[in-house]
């Protein structure tokens, strides 16, 4: 697998448009992507550039702890019940919960999940089961009776020991760590634990900025794990950065345009960073034609076409497709909060978009922030 090649943005390139479309990078995983890639002496990037990279570092980080609060359950203190054997298990949560299987798939409603139940993996749910954990099973004293129960540090650890080989090993291998889906746990709620329950629930999620689960459909193991959203989606902004799906009446950072099934174009291997992004910087600019009813749109509302890259070791777990998105992109403070759909009238930063002039060049010359975004990090 050669994921550890750190890739290099694409070259700037006009479009008739006048704004080309820029490559997005997935968002880092893990403090230490982002660690690498504030530290990595073999990046040289320009002034905007970085500027991009360290929003990508602090969006990263912000979403992984984020993620982090959820699968451990810091806001778990009251919700969960989980099966509980020194009680009687009378409830249709320990029901649900406790017989909760492999291949089993969970969706809730209310926030402390306590109407639980378990649906069919084709239908809209929120947890995916992987393996269930009994750990009075783990050597030593520390799961026994009357032992306390794990504090969230200590419940991270778990899920970094158990969870994770578990979701490799449901997925066969091909897990995609960058893609639509998180490792999560469940657990028991502290009254579950002081009766005798130490079951953990391994699983996949499909997570959002917050952390907070939303709805998937089919089985995580039989489903492309590419991070998509319909065309006409739109991202919410947060400190200027994308976050979770919100209505276009309200303030967004982006608006994705169309998805791009790299398969169609690329049937073998992974294919190399330029062939790819020539490929979906015309398919991009093209669908956004297609979405906005002219090819002068994104350019008379001051907009700016982006896009994802997949990398190699996103496509070898089995991720083929990528979003096209339109967004303001602003040099200092990532993107600009968008009011409206960009098929009708826009408000960005609260005015409306003034068209550049046309200088009557063939090809204008790009708007501001249309630069690449930098490379991602190992």
């Amino acid at each position: 697998m050669s994921s550890d090649d750190v890739p290099q943005p694409p070259r700037a390139t006009e479009h008739p448009s006048g704004a080309k479309p820029s490559r997005l990078g997935s968002f880092p995983r893990s403090l230490d992507d982002a660690r690498a890639l504030l530290t990595g002496s073999n990046l040289h990037l320009s002034a905007p550039t970085l500027r991009w990279g360290l929003l990508a570092v602090a969006a990263g980080a912000v979403i992984a702890a984020m993620v982090t609060l959820f699968v451990t359950g810091f806001d778990n203190e009251t919700g969960l019940e989980a099966h509980t054997p020194g009680s009687p298990v009378d409830t249709v949560l320990d029901k649900e919960f406790g017989t909760a299987a492999r291949g089993d798939c969970l969706s809730w409603t209310k926030p402390d999940r306590g109407d639980l139940v378990k649906v069919a993996c084709s239908n809209r749910h929120l947890f995916e089961v992987a393996a269930d954990i009994d750990m009075s099973k783990y050597p030593g004293k520390e799961f026994g009776a009357g032992s306390r129960f794990p504090d969230s540090l200590r419940l991270t650890e778990l899920k970094e020991e158990h969870c994770v080989p578990a979701v490799q090993q449901y997925m066969s291998g091909h897990f995609d760590p960058r893609g639509r889906y998180v490792v999560g746990l469940m657990y028991p709620s502290p009254d579950g634990w002081k009766h005798g329950d130490r079951t953990l629930r391994c699983g996949l999620q499909f997570s959002g900025s917050t952390g907070t689960p939303l709805p998937s459909t089919g089985s995580a193991a039989e489903h492309d794990q590419s991070k998509v959203f319909e065309a006409g989606t739109c991202l919410g902004i947060n400190q200027n950065l994308p976050t979770d799906p919100v209505d276009c009446g309200q303030a967004h950072a982006v608006e994705i345009v169309s998805t791009i099934d790299l398969a169609a174009r690329f049937p073998g291997g992974p294919p190399a960073k330029e062939e790819q992004d020539r490929f979906v910087e015309e398919e991009c600019a093209r669908s956004a034609t297609d979405y906005l009813g002219s090819p002068d749109q994104v350019r008379n509302k001051t907009l700016t076409l982006f896009f994802d890259y997949v990398d190699a070791r996103s496509w070898l777990a089995g991720s083929r497709k990528l979003d096209c998105m339109i967004g303001k992109g602003t040099d200092r403070e990532g993107f600009a909060p968008i009011i409206g759909s960009a098929k009708g009238e826009i408000l960005i930063n609260g005015q409306a978009p003034v068209p550049p002039p046309n200088s009557g060049r063939r090809t204008p010359a790009p708007l501001p922030g249309a630069a690449p975004l930098p490379p991602q990090p190992r």
